[in-house]
């Protein structure tokens, strides 16, 4: 009957698709997308409140405080049992799965992503791993927007868009925040895209911050009821705030990091493996509860200035009136979150590190803010300090300054934190990427030319296939040949540049036609002349390893336009750089967004 209704609803859409203009069914299917991806939210958010509050009543009513660290080690073997029996033992996680698809695989997303990430991450975070919904979300929304694409074969750059429109519609659905989804989406994935490019982008942010708004709670998203005004007097404190969560990023980074890796090179099968990093976890939970899940509970206690609270029902409980111990425990909790999340993620996990960055920014802001109070030197508004502090991590682990401004914006429901959100996210960003050159989940990416950046030239260069240029049947001689030889090719082929190759292929030389110019014509020197005589060492060699940049960077460096490729070791063929140049204009065309 499901299939029924889908295969109604699909014929409905392809009938549109032949009346409607392009860029007409482009605006009808980004709203397609993002009611897609706003129900991906209502799953997951719904899902994981409803595991928080039932947790939360275990612990309040039965004082089984324990129930908080065995729910995360079900979730995490559940999500491997899951990954091994039911997505064929892999699942990619992450948002940097989009940016690859982008780059190097035309923008098509597999079908299961439109699914495994839900059921996954519903599992993982839904039962307290300490991660993020966001990053799943996104990924959720991108998928479908590829396969929507893909399914009325849509191009490549139609299906970036789409792609753009399901990252958009999943942040605005998950925060009620339509803006910063637009922003998102352009930070983030779509480095380069022109003005026009943004109406579709908006539909989506739009209808997936509607559709989430209508059918969620406001207690589900995170929402901070705050009205805050700003005080210029305090900007020497937001300064010093915004170099603070600058290294803070980079702290969070590299730990990150590392702790994913050494559970990354762990010999030992994935249950074992999600059994030590659940329990683990577990211990953390135990003594900080509110590593559980996604943590936005505790943002909101911050925000209010009732850290006490979050000491009720812990081991610290006794000195929850103990302003100094609450604020131990409230920095304790900020610098072990990175690991908890990392550990969550790294053993088997699913999620992201958007909801963690918040909390850990939340923390930031309420720790440095409180100190200064405690400390008699100034009275500082908590609130937000603590809100802003939230902008100054996203900035710092993202690198989306814009998306960390506007998305605290618009959950604090007013903008009269812009200038300390500006001072705050600018300024973190500007200390991590100082340190850090690209974003946490775009550093390796990026190192191996697998993700687009800002550098446009770069991004379409990365997507060119060398091999697919070379001219593999260019004429060759050997160094013991006369000149006889050479005049024939020249007289029968249209080639200026012949490669010298020894008898096991192996590039020794070039002869370029306007070198032998005056020989050629002396009848006598053509017939005694060796080519080892005339030929030169090559200006340059491109190697079939190398990317397109560092080819096009050999033929500036070198001022040729003909240069001879070696492919392991032997003699494989010519690249003209004209060929390169008109690759590289064809390319540019087709991802143009427009």
């Amino acid at each position: 009957m499901f299939k029924k209704y889908i295969s109604k609803l699909e014929s409905i859409i392809a009938l549109a698709q032949s009346i409607l203009t392009e860029k007409q069914f482009i605006f009808l299917s980004s709203v397609l997308v993002g009611i897609s991806s706003a129900f991906a939210v209502i799953v997951l958010k719904s899902f994981a409140h409803w595991v928080f509050k039932f947790a939360t009543y275990i612990n309040a009513t039965l004082k089984l405080s324990f129930i908080n660290s065995v729910l995360p080690i079900a979730g995490l073997l559940l999500t491997v049992f899951v990954i091994k029996r039911l997505l064929s033992g892999t699942i990619e996680k992450g948002t940097s799965q989009i940016l690859y698809s982008v780059a190097k695989k035309a923008s098509i997303i597999p079908r299961k992503q439109m699914y495994a990430q839900i059921v996954t991450s519903s599992l993982t975070v839904g039962l307290g791993g300490s991660a993020g919904l966001e990053s799943p979300i996104v990924v959720t929304g991108a998928a479908f927007g590829s396969n929507f694409a893909q399914n009325y074969k849509l191009s490549y750059k139609d299906r970036t868009l789409l792609i753009g429109c399901g990252v958009a519609a999943g942040i605005a659905a998950a925060f009620n925040a339509p803006i910063a989804g637009v922003l998102f989406a352009i930070e983030f994935l779509l480095v380069d895209v022109s003005i026009s490019a943004f109406t579709p982008i908006m539909i989506a942010a739009a209808t997936g911050a509607l559709v989430s708004v209508i059918a969620l709670d406001e207690e589900i998203l995170l929402y901070v009821n705050h009205q805050p005004e700003f005080n210029y007097h305090n900007i020497p404190f937001y300064v010093l705030l915004g170099v603070i969560t600058g290294f803070t990023s980079i702290y969070f980074t590299r730990n990150f990091r590392k702790t994913e890796h050494f559970f990354a090179h762990l010999r030992m099968n994935a249950y074992k493996k999600a059994l030590l990093g659940a329990s683990i976890l577990a211990v953390m939970i135990f003594l900080f509860p509110t590593l559980f899940g996604e943590g936005y509970e505790s943002i909101r206690t911050l925000a209010n200035n009732d850290a006490k609270d979050l000491l009720e029902n812990t081991l610290f409980s006794s000195f929850r009136n103990n302003n100094w111990i609450v604020l131990l425990f409230v920095a304790a909790t900020m610098m072990i979150k990175v690991f908890a999340t990392s550990i969550t993620l790294g053993s088997g996990g699913n999620g992201g590190n958007f909801a963690p960055s918040l909390f850990v920014g939340s923390y930031v802001g309420y720790v440095f803010s409180k100190a200064i109070n405690l400390t008699g030197l100034t009275h500082l508004p908590i609130s937000n300090f603590t809100m802003v502090g939230m902008a100054g991590i996203l900035s710092g682990l993202f690198h989306a300054p814009l998306t960390a401004i506007f998305l605290i914006a618009e959950i604090t429901s007013g903008y009269s934190l812009m200038l300390p959100l500006m001072i705050v996210a600018s300024i973190s960003f500007a200390i991590s990427k100082r340190f850090e050159k690209h974003s946490m989940d775009v550093k390796d990416l990026a190192r191996k030319g697998h993700a687009f950046t800002s550098n446009k030239d770069h991004n379409v260069l990365s997507t060119l296939d060398i091999e697919s240029l070379i001219q593999t049947d260019s004429l060759t001689v050997s160094p013991e040949d006369s000149l006889i030889k050479l005049v024939d090719y020249i007289s029968h082929s249209n080639q200026t540049v012949f490669a010298v190759v020894n008898k096991e292929n192996e590039l020794v030389g070039v002869v370029h036609f306007n070198d032998i110019r005056e020989i050629i014509f002396n009848q006598y020197r053509v017939k005694y002349t060796l080519i080892k005589d005339v030929m030169k060492p090559a200006p340059a060699i491109i190697y079939s390893i190398d990317s397109m940049e560092v080819v096009m960077n050999k033929f500036e460096k070198c001022k040729r336009t003909h240069l001879p490729v070696v492919k392991n070791g032997h003699y494989y063929g010519y690249l003209h750089k004209s060929v390169a140049l008109e690759a590289y204009r064809t390319k540019l065309k087709a991802m143009t967004i427009e």
